[in-house]
């Protein structure tokens, strides 16, 4: 990414741009289909027709049927009235920490939300499940070692269906992400879905996997992130998301025949003015033409593991990493002030973010502490690029560790930090790396002066 100035950033945080921004190959296909037909027309497109085929081919064969929307809120939203319609339930477990859009309908189920919103009162429909970390949730790694934790964790739901059912109440649906984003990055529990699936179906429920950040090969095994739970486990709903248009406004939500046939049922007919248009569904399909052309999912499992490779080796030198997690291109790094107490590193974690955006590397934080360094970079992140921020996040953490002490201050970290940057000062130079020496440290050469941080030049 480049700034108004002309300088260059490390991207390691955008999953929206997927396969790089501005892809030639993207761009072109939008710019074509923009020529000839850009708009909705109220008749099925060719463009519509081959992407909902195409894009259903990468999925279980019981889901089959595609509605186009245009953004990950609208997939969330959409995918509730859909389980809503076919089970006649309003009530919706969603996991603690999880976000899933920005509307009426989905912040209620995005306690990462609802939880900060004053004044706010969760809906009774809404019930929310522990997130099922293994580093510090309730059935921690730590302190329950060789037991299952995906069905501890999964037993939590089936408790809370029962509470459900002790009410009087009933059960629509269970959604959440198939990789935790927002609530922490990192995969769920083996067998966890597997578990949590059964004890939903067997209670008239309906199960949705949010892919809108996980999705599209990201998690490099797979194409989507449910997958890694086994070849058994299948969502009765998936909504897709961000990844899918580049950037461009477009999103999905892929389902049964069964569950369409209800909402069909209730008689009144779906229709989105912008869901689908030509120039949407070009993008798209392109998108799809670059991962399969660049073997991008591959790539990401493989730059991913050198990524989380390395990122381990770190923590094996520094105190300060608790916990390296993840899969493909979609990687956590947990802070921590005491790996013991496993107390989060939120300041350091801060300005952490803050010292690599002066060295022009985007990585910025995740959780509910929010001390976790969330990597989701674009899928042609390469390791070249990993060692460039893994040789910077080892000078920072360094730094960060010698200046600790019982009665260290927010000024006097921030002072220690400066110390591993240059003085940044004008220069021509829009090369975000090549002012470095081979142990990491900075050399003298002088930089551009940085915006203030609230400049949109620094996103």
């Amino acid at each position: 990414m480049y700034d108004e100035m002309g300088n260059a950033y490390l991207d390691c945080i955008n999953n929206v741009a997927h396969v790089g921004h501005c892809h030639p190959y993207v761009v072109k296909a939008g710019s074509e289909q923009m020529a000839n037909l850009a708009t909705n027309s109220r008749y099925l497109h060719d463009n519509l027709v081959l992407y909902a085929q195409r894009i259903t081919n990468y999925f279980p064969n019981k889901l089959s049927i595609c509605y186009f929307v245009n953004s990950g809120s609208e997939a969330n939203d959409l995918a509730l009235r859909l389980a809503r319609a076919h089970t006649n339930n309003k009530d919706v477990i969603c996991l603690d920490g999880a976000y899933h859009g920005h509307l009426i309908s989905t912040t209620a189920i995005s306690p990462y939300k609802f939880n900060h919103i004053q004044k706010y009162k969760k809906k009774k429909s809404v019930h929310v499940a522990p997130l099922p970390c293994t580093y510090r949730g309730k059935y921690a790694a730590s302190d329950y070692p060789g037991q299952d934790l995906g069905l501890l964790y999964a037993n939590e739901v089936r408790d809370i269906i029962n509470n459900i059912h002790s009410d009087g109440r009933s059960l629509a649906a269970f959604i959440c992400e198939s990789l935790v984003s927002c609530g922490g990055q990192f995969p769920l529990p083996k067998n966890y879905l597997r578990n949590v699936y059964n004890y939903v179906r067997s209670a008239g429920g309906v199960c949705i996997a949010d892919e809108v950040q996980t999705g599209f090969g990201r998690v490099g095994e797979h194409m989507w992130g449910f997958q890694l739970q086994g070849e058994d486990v299948c969502p009765d709903i998936v909504t897709l998301g961000k990844p899918i248009g580049n950037g461009h406004p477009i999103a999905m939500v892929i389902t049964t025949q069964e569950i369409a046939t209800s909402f069909e049922n209730l008689g009144a007919e779906y229709f989105n003015t912008y869901g689908g248009n030509p120039v949407s569904v070009a993008i798209a399909s392109a998108v799809l033409d670059v991962i399969e052309q660049e073997n991008l999912q591959q790539h990401a499992k493989e730059v991913g593991d050198y990524l989380l490779n390395s990122l381990k080796e770190l923590q094996s030198r520094h105190p300060l990493i608790g916990d390296v997690r993840g899969c493909g291109l979609f990687v956590g790094v947990e802070l921590v002030l005491d790996r013991k107490t496993r107390e989060p590193a939120t300041e350091e974690a801060g300005h952490l973010s803050l010292r690599l955006k002066e060295q022009r590397v985007l990585l910025s934080t995740e959780g509910k502490y929010g001390n976790v360094l969330k990597f989701k970079p674009p899928m042609v992140f390469s390791r070249k690029n990993v060692d460039d921020v893994v040789d910077k996040l080892n000078v920072l953490l360094g730094k960060i560790e010698k200046a600790r002490s019982p009665t260290c201050s927010l000024t006097s970290l921030s002072i220690a930090l400066a110390s591993s940057v240059d003085s940044l000062t004008e220069s021509d130079s829009t090369e975000p790396f090549e002012d470095t020496t081979s142990d990491g440290e900075l050399s003298s050469a002088s930089s551009i002066e940085m915006p203030d941080s609230q400049s949109p030049a620094c996103y």
